[in-house]
């Protein structure tokens, strides 16, 4: 067994590889860019080492600087995570050849199926179903047209080396062929050290559905059922889950045997996924094959019971698995949910800054369920604009589908996050879709269901009631205790009503409240009644609440003449006010927000790294204007009308905040 082993990453995965490393007794070293400093995996270390400047490319995925880490330290072994250095040959010789042990598949076997276009002919060669497509390396766009054009629109563009949605275009004309193998080729070159691009029919509305192997080097491979991967934006995913609710046992085991006999035709060894998409007959075919542990890994150790990266560490030790395939048992329904530093009010755009609140939710295991957060971060530590916006993945297992969709439910209301744009709200939103839990969903899920961007959840009316009765009755306990604040002028005696004028939503509502020492009964208009208690007091950021007989999880916070209030994906500002407050306020003016409509506004924390207009140009609708790039992704920015450019704000090289101007329209 090792002693010392080096952890080749940052983050969520660092942390988690370190979990089980100190499990297993051994101690470990991170590795740290200038950016992460102060990160947390750096902390949970036995060791740190500095290796360079924020950008990756000069520090994570430098080989030197790695390599230079591992001699310094004495390790005996390489953990490399996901992303980076993960799927590089050239880094596991390196280590081979100085003596270090690679926690990962041998050479040949990272080469052979780490690199899309090989694996695809391997694939062929063992049988396995794929999906048509130019298998050699494109030089250029003329070439990536004229291919495009043979195999028939639409076309997937992707990067032959990497993974994580990074390098991958959808094309559905010329037009997007030529500017999408560019922005592959440069977020390829950017995030793995490899420009080369290869095209492949796109499947439309398909399932992405992965199965999780796991083999050691005396020949045994076994694979651990699988993992529905189809919610994902820009191809990344955003919520995966295990097993997946489509596939039957027959299905699953022609899937599974399919990929341990790719992974044995390359002698692979450690956990290795395979990813297939799965049509409405459930026909499937080869996507590709990651050759290292995969984010959404803790699914499949929920409903398994096994430690993936101690399986690997135990690998690269050279012992045989000490399960076979019929000890496999998939128990329960696991979900998990990627917590992204992403504005989903914007697109889903980048968003960097100080983590001013990060508390999760707490995590829990017995019989019944689970609740687990693997994070990277912490409350104060920075989001920088230089990685993957990943802060944290929750995860739930219950013993059904339907429970584990309620417990997901429920800790993403308690999923605390402040001073940075998250997709939280977005997450609530799709664990509340009808066609989410219906399990009837497709890669396409969130294009199709939210054409048009997400704009927040709108909650029913009977919720909305409930929230107003639980806005009225904190309200009322915030007014008491303001009456109990001492060394106020003692001219007239404060005293609290029972009438209150609820606003939210659009909606009005006119409400008493009667109080005891147990909660409240706030008494509507119609003589309806709602019973409702918690454990809400002044300044407390997040409440536990019963409106009747429901259970509610709100996230508070104070503001003029109310509450922002934050639950289901909803986000609502409710006022309280007196009868005669109320009636006041219908005099007041509504303040217009600034007229920005002859601006280019930046939708996102980034560096512009290209400006494709001049001043005087006339520009049309969706016509290029310049790139942005933050968290190793291109962003264009398009002309949203015809118009003619007045004045350039920025220059290429500026890091941008979110809404600096950088172009202006005459």
């Amino acid at each position: 067994m090792f002693n010392k082993i080096l952890i080749a990453n940052r983050g969520e995965i660092a942390c988690r590889v370190i979990k089980t490393a100190k499990q297993m007794g051994i101690k470990t070293v991170a590795v740290f860019s200038d950016a992460d400093r102060n990160a947390l995996h750096v902390q949970m270390a036995d060791e740190a080492v500095n290796i360079g400047p924020p950008p990756a490319n000069q520090s994570y995925i430098d080989i030197k600087k790695v390599i230079s880490a591992v001699k310094k330290t004495n390790a005996q072994a390489v953990h490399p995570g996901y992303g980076f250095l993960s799927e590089n040959a050239k880094f596991a010789k390196s280590l081979s050849d100085i003596g270090v042990t690679f926690i990962g598949p041998p050479e040949n076997a990272i080469e052979s199926m780490g690199d899309k276009i090989t694996s695809k002919k391997i694939a062929q060669e063992a049988g396995v179903n794929t999906v048509p497509g130019y298998m050699g390396v494109i030089k250029d766009e003329d070439e990536a047209l004229s291919i495009s054009e043979k195999i028939g629109y639409p076309v997937m563009i992707k990067a032959s080396a990497g993974g994580g949605g990074k390098g991958m275009r959808i094309a559905w004309n010329d037009s997007e062929v030529k500017e999408g193998f560019q922005s592959s080729k440069n977020e390829a070159a950017s995030s793995f050290g490899d420009d080369r691009i290869f095209i492949e029919k796109f499947v439309t509305q398909p399932r992405h559905i992965e199965i999780q192997v796991l083999a050691d080097t005396k020949g045994n491979c076994i694979y651990l059922g699988e993992r529905e991967c189809s919610i994902q934006r820009r191809n990344q995913k955003v919520v995966e889950e295990a097993p997946s609710c489509f596939l039957d046992e027959k299905t699953r085991r022609k899937m599974g045997e399919q990929a341990c006999n790719l992974a044995k035709a390359v002698g692979y060894s450690s956990a290795g996924t395979v990813e297939f998409i799965v049509d409405k007959d459930k026909n499937f075919y080869f996507l590709e094959m990651n050759t290292r542990l995969q984010v959404e890994h803790p699914v499949t150790e929920l409903i398994t019971g096994i430690d993936l990266v101690e399986q690997m560490i135990l690998v690269a030790t050279g012992k045989p698995l000490s399960i076979t395939q019929k000890d496999i048992k998939l128990t329960g329904w696991a979900i998990e949910s990627r917590l992204y530093a992403e504005d989903p009010y914007r697109n889903f755009l980048p968003s960097i800054g100080r983590l001013t609140r990060y508390r999760p939710p707490a995590e829990i295991k017995d019989k019944h369920s689970i609740v687990r957060n693997d994070t990277g971060v912490y409350e104060g530590g920075e989001i920088s604009m230089y990685y993957d916006p990943m802060i944290a993945k929750l995860c739930t297992w219950a013993p059904d589908r339907a429970k584990a969709i309620e417990q997901m439910r429920i800790a993403l209301d308690r999923f605390e996050v402040e001073g940075i744009g998250h997709n939280l709200p977005f997450l609530s939103a799709v664990m509340d879709h009808k066609k989410f839990i219906s399990g009837k969903i497709t890669t396409a899920f969130i294009a199709e269901e939210y054409s048009e961007g997400f704009n927040g959840v709108d909650l029913n009316d009977d919720e909305i009631k409930d929230l107003a009765a639980c806005a009225a009755a904190m309200n009322r306990v915030a007014e008491i205790r303001r009456t109990k604040i001492s060394g106020r002028m003692d001219n007239h005696e404060r005293r609290v009503g029972d009438d209150w004028v609820v606003q939210i939503a659009g909606k009005v509502f006119l409400v008493n409240v009667l109080a005891d020492t147990a909660g409240a009964n706030v008494i509507f208009e119609d003589e309806t009644s709602i019973r409702i208690s918690g454990d809400w007091l002044p300044g407390k950021k997040l409440a536990n609440m019963t409106a009747g007989d429901k259970n509610l999880v709100i996230k508070i916070n104070k503001i003029t003449g109310g509450f922002r209030m934050r639950t289901r994906g909803a986000d609502l500002k409710v006022l309280v006010r007196t009868p005669r407050q109320a009636e006041l306020s219908k005099h007041m003016q509504e303040k217009l927000p600034p007229d920005t409509s002859k601006m280019l506004l930046c939708p996102m924390p980034g560096l512009l790294v290209k400006i494709d207009v001049e001043i005087g140009q006339e520009v049309q609708e969706g016509q290029p204007l310049c790139t942005v790039e933050a968290m190793k992704m291109e962003n264009i920015l398009r002309a949203e009308r015809k118009g003619v450019v007045a004045k350039i704000n920025s220059s290429v090289g500026d890091s941008l905040a979110v809404d600096d101007i950088i172009l202006e329209f005459g």
